[in-house]
């Protein structure tokens, strides 16, 4: 056990008095009650204090950044008696002035994952490095390159957010690159919200094309995906698409020669010589 360790268990000691007739109460606030990181540490509150005999006190946020109801279940726990309020704040800077009530109320407050900003606006933080785990995330990528040039995306939590800044700029830190660098093609927000990543994968991807994977192609075509190996197959085969396997996945990337050159014989040979094909068909497809 740590000094740092010592240090909180003293903290959590300070706020408990000898037990009395009296239950004691803790607060527990997470970002969401959806995530499973947050559903875990609740469970794990939940046993602890089932196991010493506390009341627990829950909170959340109807979504990440929510920080409004953060600022209620502050203020919900310090009515109902709470010495102590473990808190993963969802805006680092607003939450700051609902943590100083309550510790001007004596009540401890300690961070959980996330550090407030200033990060000594709480009592103590308890959390993994999130910068070292960013600067690892960014080793492990350059090393799988290899040399090979990159195209980054980042898909970051919110402007501002402590937890999310310490993890891109390790990350940048850990691939050898600086913010702006030419090798970032683009940056999307997500606030920790799976179905927003999602679609910001889906912009990044549209905005920055490198081909398609086989299931994207399917559902842009709306085509059975037995229907789309017999096409893709015939593609391959006539060296008009390019294939490249991705872990498990196959991408298709366009052979812009071969269909320049496939797009040139149909303009000279339909079009101009025996003119089965207007012109204005050819410049459509390219278009």
């Amino acid at each position: 056990m740590n000094a740092k360790m010592l240090l909180k268990l003293s903290l959590l000691c300070a706020a408990f008095p000898a037990l009395g007739a009296d239950q004691i109460v803790v607060g527990l606030i997470t970002k969401t009650e959806t995530n499973p990181f947050f559903v875990k540490m609740k469970e794990g509150a939940q046993a602890a204090a089932k196991k010493d005999g506390a009341k627990l006190m829950t909170g959340a946020g109807k979504f990440d950044g929510d920080n409004a109801s953060q600022v209620t279940a502050i203020e919900n726990m310090m009515s109902g008696g709470a010495k102590a309020i473990l808190i993963t704040p969802s805006d680092t800077k607003a939450i700051v002035p609902a943590v100083k009530k309550a510790r001007s109320a004596g009540v401890l407050v300690i961070a959980l994952d996330t550090p407030t900003d200033p990060q000594d606006a709480t009592d103590a933080l308890f959390a993994t490095d999130n910068f070292k785990a960013g600067v690892l995330i960014g080793e492990y990528a350059k090393a799988a390159m290899a040399g090979k040039p990159a195209k980054i995306a980042t898909l970051d939590l919110a402007p501002g957010i402590t937890v999310g800044q310490l993890r891109h700029d390790g990350f940048l830190k850990g691939y050898g690159i600086k913010e702006g660098d030419a090798q970032i093609v683009c940056s999307q927000d997500t606030r920790g919200d799976q179905a927003k990543g999602q679609t910001a994968m889906e912009n990044l991807l549209s905005a920055h094309p490198d081909g398609m994977f086989a299931g994207e192609i399917q559902a842009e075509l709306g085509i059975s995906a037995s229907n789309l190996s017999h096409h893709l197959d015939k593609l391959k085969h006539e060296g008009l698409v390019e294939v490249s396997r991705e872990r498990t996945f196959l991408r298709y990337t366009a052979n812009v020669e071969a269909l320049q050159e496939l797009l040139s014989f149909l303009y000279a040979e339909c079009c101009t010589r025996n003119k089965a094909i207007k012109p204005k068909s050819i410049m459509t497809i390219c278009r």
